[in-house]
C-alpha cells in the first residue's frame, strides 16, 4: 500500500539539510530502485522552485510500504530526522488515482 509521509522542518533546517542530504537522497534512490517511489521533494519555503537562503519548510514522500508500521519505521530511520531537521514526521495510508 502506498503511504504519504510529510515532514515539517524546524526553523533555519537549511545548513542540517545540506549536511544530511546525500544520505537522505541515498535512501530515496534505494526506493526509486525497487520501484516502490511515487514522488518525493521539498517545500520552498518561499514561491521559488529554488528558494535559496529561504531554504525549506518541509518534505512529502510517497511510498510502497507493507504496513504503515514500515512506513513509519523507515520515516524515523531518515537521516534528516537524525540531523535534526525535521519538527515532526506524519505518515498517512495514500491511495493513488490519477494518474492511472
Amino acid at each position: 500500500m502506498g503511504y504519504a509521509i510529510i515532514a515539517d522542518d524546524v526553523a533555519n533546517s537549511l545548513a542540517a539539510r545540506q549536511r544530511a542530504r546525500a544520505a537522505h537522497l541515498a535512501r530515496l534512490e534505494a526506493l526509486q530502485e525497487q520501484g516502490r517511489l511515487l514522488l518525493a521533494g521539498p517545500f520552498p519555503a518561499v514561491d521559488a522552485d529554488d528558494p535559496g537562503p529561504a531554504g525549506f519548510s518541509g518534505s512529502l514522500i510517497v511510498a510502497e510500504f507493507d504496513s504503515r508500521e514500515d512506513a513509519e519505521r523507515w520515516a524515523r530511520a531518515d537521516p534528516f530526522v537524525a540531523a535534526g531537521v525535521y519538527a515532526g514526521v506524519t505518515v498517512r495510508p495514500f491511495r493513488k488515482s490519477l494518474p492511472a
